[in-house]
Protein backbone atom coordinates (compact mmCIF):
# COMPACT_ATOMS: atom_id res chain seq x y z
CA UNK A 1 0.00 0.00 0.00
CA UNK A 2 2.11 3.50 -0.80
CA UNK A 3 1.80 6.20 1.30
CA UNK A 4 -0.76 8.02 -0.50
CA UNK A 5 -3.30 5.01 -0.58
CA UNK A 6 -2.53 5.12 3.56
CA UNK A 7 -3.48 8.42 3.37
CA UNK A 8 -6.17 8.02 1.72
CA UNK A 9 -7.94 5.26 4.15
CA UNK A 10 -7.12 7.08 7.15
CA UNK A 11 -9.19 10.17 5.80
CA UNK A 12 -11.84 8.09 4.97
CA UNK A 13 -12.20 6.59 8.19
CA UNK A 14 -11.61 9.44 10.56
CA UNK A 15 -14.41 11.12 7.79
CA UNK A 16 -16.81 7.93 8.27
CA UNK A 17 -15.98 8.33 12.70
CA UNK A 18 -16.88 12.18 12.41
CA UNK A 19 -20.05 11.36 10.70
CA UNK A 20 -21.27 8.76 13.55
CA UNK A 21 -20.55 10.90 16.38
CA UNK A 22 -22.23 13.64 14.22
CA UNK A 23 -25.12 11.42 13.96
CA UNK A 24 -24.88 10.41 17.68
CA UNK A 25 -24.88 14.15 18.52
CA UNK A 26 -27.98 15.16 16.12
CA UNK A 27 -30.06 12.59 18.04
CA UNK A 28 -29.08 12.87 21.64
CA UNK A 29 -29.80 16.80 20.71
CA UNK A 30 -32.92 15.56 19.55
CA UNK A 31 -33.75 13.24 22.87
CA UNK A 32 -32.87 16.21 24.55
CA UNK A 33 -34.53 19.12 22.83
CA UNK A 34 -38.04 16.77 23.07
CA UNK A 35 -37.53 16.70 26.67
CA UNK A 36 -37.04 20.12 26.68
CA UNK A 37 -40.03 20.83 24.49
CA UNK A 38 -42.41 18.26 26.51
CA UNK A 39 -41.50 20.28 29.75
CA UNK A 40 -42.54 23.49 27.79
CA UNK A 41 -46.06 21.65 26.81
CA UNK A 42 -46.72 20.24 30.61
CA UNK A 43 -45.90 17.03 29.94
CA UNK A 44 -44.05 14.50 32.53
CA UNK A 45 -42.68 10.89 32.85
CA UNK A 46 -43.66 8.22 30.15
CA UNK A 47 -45.63 11.06 28.57
CA UNK A 48 -42.42 13.18 27.85
CA UNK A 49 -40.23 10.11 26.60
CA UNK A 50 -42.57 9.51 24.11
CA UNK A 51 -42.47 12.87 23.07
CA UNK A 52 -38.91 13.16 23.43
CA UNK A 53 -38.97 9.70 20.74
CA UNK A 54 -41.95 11.70 18.58
CA UNK A 55 -39.07 14.87 17.95
CA UNK A 56 -36.38 12.12 17.12
CA UNK A 57 -38.50 10.62 14.60
CA UNK A 58 -39.56 13.51 13.10
CA UNK A 59 -35.90 13.97 11.89
CA UNK A 60 -35.83 11.49 9.64
CA UNK A 61 -38.69 13.68 7.30
CA UNK A 62 -35.73 15.48 5.78
CA UNK A 63 -32.02 16.58 5.93
CA UNK A 64 -31.15 19.07 8.21
CA UNK A 65 -32.77 20.17 11.49
CA UNK A 66 -36.12 22.35 9.78
CA UNK A 67 -38.00 18.98 10.36
CA UNK A 68 -37.60 19.02 13.63
CA UNK A 69 -37.72 22.48 14.13
CA UNK A 70 -41.17 22.48 12.76
CA UNK A 71 -42.62 19.72 14.83
CA UNK A 72 -41.79 21.35 17.99
CA UNK A 73 -42.84 24.83 17.08
CA UNK A 74 -45.75 23.56 15.57
CA UNK A 75 -47.09 21.54 18.79
CA UNK A 76 -45.89 24.84 20.75
CA UNK A 77 -48.40 27.02 18.66
CA UNK A 78 -51.06 24.25 18.95
CA UNK A 79 -50.72 23.69 22.70
CA UNK A 80 -50.22 27.82 22.98
CA UNK A 81 -46.38 27.90 24.26
CA UNK A 82 -44.91 31.15 23.62
CA UNK A 83 -41.81 30.67 22.64
CA UNK A 84 -39.89 32.36 19.19
CA UNK A 85 -38.22 31.00 16.36
CA UNK A 86 -34.68 32.28 18.01
CA UNK A 87 -35.54 31.20 21.41
CA UNK A 88 -36.32 27.48 20.07
CA UNK A 89 -33.50 27.73 16.93
CA UNK A 90 -31.06 28.95 20.29
CA UNK A 91 -32.28 25.90 22.38
CA UNK A 92 -31.30 23.61 19.96
CA UNK A 93 -28.09 25.34 18.76
CA UNK A 94 -27.09 25.35 23.22
CA UNK A 95 -28.51 21.54 23.54
CA UNK A 96 -26.46 20.35 20.62
CA UNK A 97 -23.62 21.37 22.46
CA UNK A 98 -24.36 19.70 25.39
CA UNK A 99 -24.85 16.49 23.50
CA UNK A 100 -21.62 17.07 21.91
CA UNK A 101 -19.76 17.19 25.20
CA UNK A 102 -22.33 14.06 26.62
CA UNK A 103 -20.82 11.78 23.74
CA UNK A 104 -17.07 12.93 24.26
CA UNK A 105 -17.58 11.86 27.81
CA UNK A 106 -18.71 9.12 27.27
Amino acid sequence: MSSFDKRQEGFEKKFAHDEELRFKASARRNKLFGLWAAEKLGKTGTEAETYARQVIAADFEEAGDEDVFRKVQGDFAAGGVEQSEHQIRRTMDELMATAIEQIKNG
